[in-house]
């Protein structure tokens, strides 16, 4: 086959990504004291970007060097279950953000742990699901008129994907705009009770709500655009058009360590003293919410 600079480029994301999200796992792996609720959802989060990281570096090894229809849809089932399971997270990740906050008082107990795990597992289970209806024979290998933008997908299993992003985008921004609200009125108290100026519940309110905004702008300028050329875009249309709205949807994977892990005061902790030689899996850690995150 014909190199294509795209498949390049997606090659070349899938190495960034993967190593990133290496690091993230490795570091909450062993480190015992990354054993809250908090900490799984962020490392369920890392484990689906670094399998997509995989998976786009397979696709690029099979589809140039084995080609094989068999191989394309194990990679493709490969990357269905990663993303799916990647969008997931950052579902699971806003709604334990959320509980934190709106019931602060009975979150740090056994009751959250259960969810987690509660969570996790249904994250994981649908998304396994989706990545293998390919692979049980959902796709459009003998029916070419039925394919989507994304071969071997069926136009009808990306429609279900798409339906499904615009679901999850949806409770998300319901739920930031909850968070966006116990945040405001928790400063306003703040500032009352302990006499501050109005300028500093401000600023303080400013900056919860701009973190908000990035994680929200940053997930939906990455997989907008792919969610709904899958829904309006048909097989037969240029592949230029699928590689220009897929590039961006894998670059939220790249940013999504940024954005929910290297942030993290404790991870940061943990990474300056791994580089300088110095670490410890006892190393003393705060306690604090996934809403400081």
């Amino acid at each position: 086959l014909t190199l294509n600079p795209w498949d390049v480029v997606l090659c070349i994301s899938g190495t960034i990504i993967s190593c990133e999200n290496a690091i993230v796992v490795v570091v909450i792996f062993y480190t015992p004291a990354f054993r809250a609720p908090m900490f799984l959802l962020i490392g369920s989060l890392a484990t689906a970007d670094l399998l997509a990281g995989l998976g786009l570096i397979l696709h690029f090894a099979f589809v140039y060097f084995i080609p094989s229809e068999a191989v394309s849809l194990l990679t493709v089932g490969l990357l269905v279950t990663s993303f799916t399971a990647s969008v997931s997270s950052l579902l699971t990740i806003t709604i334990d953000r959320y509980l934190s906050l709106y019931n602060a008082l009975t979150y740090y107990s056994e009751r959250t742990v259960t969810r987690t795990y509660i969570m996790l597992i249904l994250t994981w289970g649908a998304s396994i699901c989706y990545g293998l209806l390919p692979v049980m024979g959902w796709n459009c290998l003998k029916e070419p008129s039925a394919c989507s933008i994304v071969k071997p997908l069926t136009k009808n299993h990306l429609i279900i994907l798409s339906v499904s992003f615009f679901t999850v985008f949806a409770v998300m921004l319901q739920l930031y705009v909850q968070i966006c609200r116990i945040v405001c009125r928790h400063a306003q108290q703040i500032a009352v009770q302990r006499h501050f100026l109005a300028s500093s519940h401000y600023v303080t309110t400013r900056k919860g709500i701009a973190t908000l905004a990035v994680i929200l702008g940053t997930f939906a300028s990455c997989w907008l655009p792919f969610a709904v050329y899958g829904l309006l875009g048909d097989y037969s249309y240029p592949a230029l058009y699928t590689y220009v709205t897929l590039l961006p949807a894998t670059y939220n994977s790249m940013l999504n360590p940024v954005i929910y892990a290297f942030r993290n005061q404790e991870i940061q902790k943990v990474l300056w003293a791994v580089c300088c030689g110095c670490f410890s899996s006892t190393l003393p850690f705060r306690s604090r919410s996934p809403s400081d995150v």
